[in-house]
């Protein structure tokens, strides 16, 4: 059978007439390259939550400083992602990648080096900086280079990195800091970063077309006091002071001052920014370009990607409190009753990838929505006697009913838009990611803080005042999934169109 080119002039990808369309050498070893480097930077991330006590102890810094090495990395994100659009059109993939990688390694170095608090929180910074471009180049890329027949299986690789980098980072971080400290954290991520950026800067070569729009310096203002005042505001709800006396009122009166600035700061500074672009888009030269909610497909699928990251975030961030103060668990058998979860949801990523590719959304999203609902609703049943080895199950089920929701999320979200739009919607679904697994995380801490507070006013004790503050957050996050219901049936799969194509909408 004669081959058929179906990129000419840009490195073609050639498919035999009769089969299906295979992946170029050249874009494959781009995309691998990619999904390496961006799993260094989330097992580097990863690690930081186990760190967080020894960092107290080592620097004699305070809990609510060292949280700000947390903080301040979500913050970054948020204000670096949205602007990532722009970037991706106006540099090639090869500068964004060195750029991106550069950066990260930069930020380890001096995050190794450190000598105090200081100097590790100037290097969580920069190592956000090049984590934000990492992930929505990644996207741009598949949907750049990748046929629109085989999109799926190649998103389910996106999903063991997104899996197996949460469930490794925890278990590599407690060892670490159990023989060599902290700063090896650093250390062991250090030269694997700068080989990924050895080989990328060898390796990788442009794809996909450049433009040469200056950049709106208003739109990156707004965009920061937006993002980044929405960010902040939703991590200083339930952060008050703990305890009484004048010291806790203050700092509880501080936090109520903080979260109602930031949040008033950030929705009107937002409010400003999508006006910045509606106007600025006219001539494409947009920071953050909305014309990509004029696709239903693609808001419908950001929605349900927004509510599913609130649920999630939010559940599996209360989960380990719960099974260490509740059940009384310790840290390492967290992190075991969870890792079954991670490794099945990454697992199964490519699988489900080649399900979307051949039977579309809706076998996977129904069932994914059916199972990630009620197994949440199921967590509103724990107890601190419910055994252990059933929550293993029940959260190991979860993780198969996300993994069935999130690749066919990825993949027809931006698969519904044209060619030109693919950086900014990588850019929106970064964005929303981060903005609502910030906004669940916030809201179930505060909910889960508000009940064990009343509890313990009512007498309880510390067990069972736990108890009910982990069942109130429980509870936020099943009501949250009950539109997922919905939305999975409304989610379609684009029509393949030949690559440059627009959509069909």
């Amino acid at each position: 059978m004669a081959a058929t080119d179906i990129r000419p002039g840009t490195g073609s990808i050639r498919v035999p007439a009769a089969s299906a369309p295979v992946l170029g050498r050249e874009e494959s070893r781009v995309i691998w390259l990619l999904l390496g480097a961006a799993f260094v930077a989330i097992l580097n991330e990863t690690t930081m939550g186990v760190a967080i006590p020894h960092l107290i102890t080592d620097l004699g810094i305070t809990a609510l400083a060292a949280q700000w090495l947390t903080t301040a990395f979500m913050l970054t994100m948020a204000v670096v992602i949205p602007i990532t659009g722009f970037l991706l059109r106006r540099f090639t993939t090869r500068q964004m990648f060195i750029a991106a990688m550069g950066l990260f390694s930069v930020g380890t170095l001096i995050a190794f080096l450190s000598p105090g608090f200081p100097m590790l929180l100037v290097a969580r910074v920069v190592q956000a900086t090049g984590t934000a471009i990492m992930m929505p180049l990644l996207m741009t890329t598949i949907m750049t280079v990748v046929p629109a027949a085989i999109r799926g299986r190649m998103m389910g690789r996106v999903s063991i990195v997104i899996s197996l980098a949460p469930a490794i980072g925890p278990t590599l971080a407690g060892a670490l800091l159990d023989t060599v400290g902290w700063r090896w954290i650093f250390g062991i991520v250090l030269p694997i970063a700068l080989v990924a950026l050895a080989v990328g800067a060898r390796w990788i070569h442009n794809l996909g077309e450049t433009t040469h729009a200056p950049i709106d310096v208003l739109s990156v203002v707004l965009s920061a006091f937006g993002f980044g005042g929405l960010v902040y505001g939703l991590s200083q709800l339930g952060a008050g002071g703990h305890g009484t006396g004048a010291e806790a009122e203050a700092a509880d009166a501080l936090s109520r001052v903080s979260l109602i600035v930031s949040l008033a700061v950030g929705a009107v500074a937002l409010g400003l920014f999508a006006w910045r672009q509606v106007l600025l888009q006219r001539n494409d030269d947009a920071l953050l370009d909305l014309r990509v909610f004029r696709s239903a497909n693609f808001s419908l699928s950001i929605g349900q990607m927004a509510l599913m990251s609130m649920a999630f975030f939010g559940a599996i961030t209360v989960l380990p409190l719960y099974l260490q103060n509740v059940v009384g668990v310790s840290p390492l058998d967290t992190g075991l009753i969870v890792l079954p979860g991670a490794l099945a949801m990454g697992l199964a990523g490519p699988l489900i990838g080649r399900v979307y590719d051949r039977w579309g959304t809706q076998v996977l999203l129904v069932p994914g929505a059916v199972i990630t609902s009620a197994m949440l609703w199921f967590y509103t049943t724990y107890t601190p006697t419910t055994p252990v080895w059933v929550i293993a199950i029940a959260h190991t089920i979860l993780s198969l009913g996300l993994a069935l929701s999130f690749t066919p999320l990825f993949t027809a979200s931006l698969a519904s838009l044209q060619p030109k739009f693919y950086s900014y919607g990588s850019a929106v679904v970064g964005t929303v990611q981060q903005v609502a697994g910030a906004a669940g995380i916030a809201l179930m801490f505060g909910v889960m803080a508000a009940a064990s507070a009343g509890a313990t006013e009512s007498g309880a004790d510390a067990v069972t005042a736990g108890a009910a503050g982990t069942h109130a957050a429980f509870l936020i996050a099943a009501i949250l999934s009950l539109p997922l219901l919905v939305g999975a049936f409304l989610i379609r799969k684009p029509a393949e169109q030949p690559m440059g194509a627009a959509p069909v909408h």
